[in-house]
């Protein structure tokens, strides 16, 4: 597999959300397209290693889930994205495609409320289970009252 083939094939599949330059790939999905992208990274491109799993909140623009694979054989790095709707924020998980990214979705839904559809078990894993709110999210006040730290 080379880096321009799975370009190709991405494009094909997923249209102009898919592109990036070199060994490092980008493409943008819809959230019901989220775990499609995976699966198909996985089995037709390679991307065995998930590398990890984080969000970023552009205020303006929303939150955006952002995931790192790689194909370590080829050296193609693939980054996804999706950007959940307004309201509640919500993406299906890929813990089914990468067992891995268990964990990183857990710290997604703790510091930035994402909801992971299909999770096995999210629940804070950083702060107590009756911590309120979500800290990196830009509408968190920094002065928020909070109990003492453990």
């Amino acid at each position: 597999m080379t880096p321009e083939r799975a370009r190709e094939m991405l494009q094909q599949r997923f249209g102009e959300g898919a592109g990036g330059e070199g060994r490092e790939l980008t493409v943008t999905a819809p959230p019901e397209r989220w775990v499609e992208l995976a699966r198909f990274a996985r089995d037709e491109l390679g991307c065995r290693y998930f590398s990890f799993s984080t969000a970023v909140d552009w205020k303006e623009q929303g939150l955006e889930v952002v995931a790192r694979l790689d194909n370590l054989e080829a050296g193609i790095g693939l980054m996804l994205k999706t950007r959940p709707g307004p309201g509640p924020a919500r993406c299906p998980s890929l813990t089914g495609v990468y067992p891995g990214a268990g964990w990183m979705e857990r710290e997604c839904y703790d510091m930035f409320g994402i909801r992971f559809d299909g999770h096995p078990d999210l629940r804070r894993i950083l702060l107590p289970q009756d911590w309120e709110g979500h800290p990196l999210l830009k509408s968190y006040a920094v002065d928020t009252p909070h109990p003492p730290y453990r």
